[in-house]
């Protein structure tokens, strides 16, 4: 089920540029209404119930419908982000709690560099054969 913005929680991460779910949605679904100052699923047919902006919201405000096999009558699963950790709250249909406490990366965004370390490239192997597949299409000829 798709993402769904409880407006009364809603603060529009109050009015900066971009908004935390706006950041996170991979599939940029997530936008900002302007004259209310309220997130909003724009196409909640595209959702991929990826949960990152039920995450990333500060005030909670965002949470996914959950499947009836999943979360029958009344059950719910809530993130509560901290600085080092993010805690899931489940509430089972019987009323029961559990939560649980997972780490999340503290590096700063943009700090790492997935290069390092690594070769400059080569550009001038690209018309090599055998790089891509380039070998096996002059054998098959």
């Amino acid at each position: 089920m798709p993402s769904f913005v409880m407006t009364e929680k809603c603060d529009g991460c109050k009015g900066q540029e971009k908004t935390a779910c706006m950041y996170i949605c991979p599939n940029n679904l997530m936008k900002l209404d302007r004259d209310r100052m309220k997130a909003f699923n724009q196409e909640t047919e595209q959702c991929w119930e990826c949960y990152n902006c039920v995450k990333i919201c500060p005030q909670q405000a965002i949470e996914v419908r959950g499947y009836q096999d999943f979360i029958p009558l009344g059950g719910n699963v809530i993130p509560m982000r901290g600085s080092d950790s993010i805690m899931w709250t489940v509430k089972f249909r019987n009323g029961s709690l559990k939560r649980f406490k997972f780490p999340i990366r503290t590096t700063a965004e943009g700090s790492v560099d997935p290069y390092k370390g690594k070769p400059e490239p080569d550009f001038s192997t690209l018309k090599k054969p055998g790089f891509f597949n380039l070998a096996q299409v002059k054998t098959i000829k």
